[in-house]
């Protein structure tokens, strides 16, 4: 046998079915994923203090309501676009939003409940949702509360932009 048809020959025994194995197993993973963009029906988050979460929004009615710096409650119609949306749910999974654990609340024992704001998010999909309570006085993982914070400040950042293209 000739140096090119050995070459040829490991070839088409070793690195063709590898290959194909590959596209074929990756290409399930990604058909099968749990969470996908294609299947996204709303977003919403809700925070403020423990005992009264004022500051609202929900993408599939486009409510929302928020306190401003003048303890005004401000309601009004915002509707995320399509590419916000899409945003938001790459930069969820990119933290790792569904692997969070669903109650990330602060120690009552400590007291500090008091002072701690609580978030709670939630993606809908069709056939499954993620929905995190997240407190900001919660003691755990540094990792896990800061993907916490930057999945809040993303929401926070693209509502603000929303709020922006509204007034223009």
């Amino acid at each position: 046998m000739s140096d090119r048809s050995k070459k040829i020959f490991f070839a088409l025994v070793v690195i063709v079915p590898f290959l194909i194995y590959c596209f074929y197993y990756y290409g399930m993973m990604i058909k099968n994923a749990p969470y996908r963009f294609s299947d996204f029906d709303s977003m919403s988050i809700q925070y403020g203090p423990v005992d009264s979460l004022v500051n609202k929004y929900d993408s599939k009615t486009g409510d929302y309501q928020y306190v401003n710096k003048r303890d005004s409650l401000v309601k009004m119609h915002l509707r995320l676009t399509q590419d916000d949306l899409l945003y938001l749910h790459r930069k969820a999974a990119d933290l790792g939003f569904w692997d969070f654990p669903a109650n990330e609340l602060a120690d009552t024992a400590k007291g500090r409940k008091d002072k701690s704001i609580r978030y709670i998010i939630e993606f809908k999909y069709k056939k499954k949702s993620k929905r995190v309570v997240f407190d900001s006085e919660y003691v755990g993982d540094p990792r896990l509360i800061d993907a916490n914070k930057n999945l809040i400040k993303e929401i926070e950042q693209s509502l603000l932009t929303a709020e922006e293209r509204l007034k223009k």
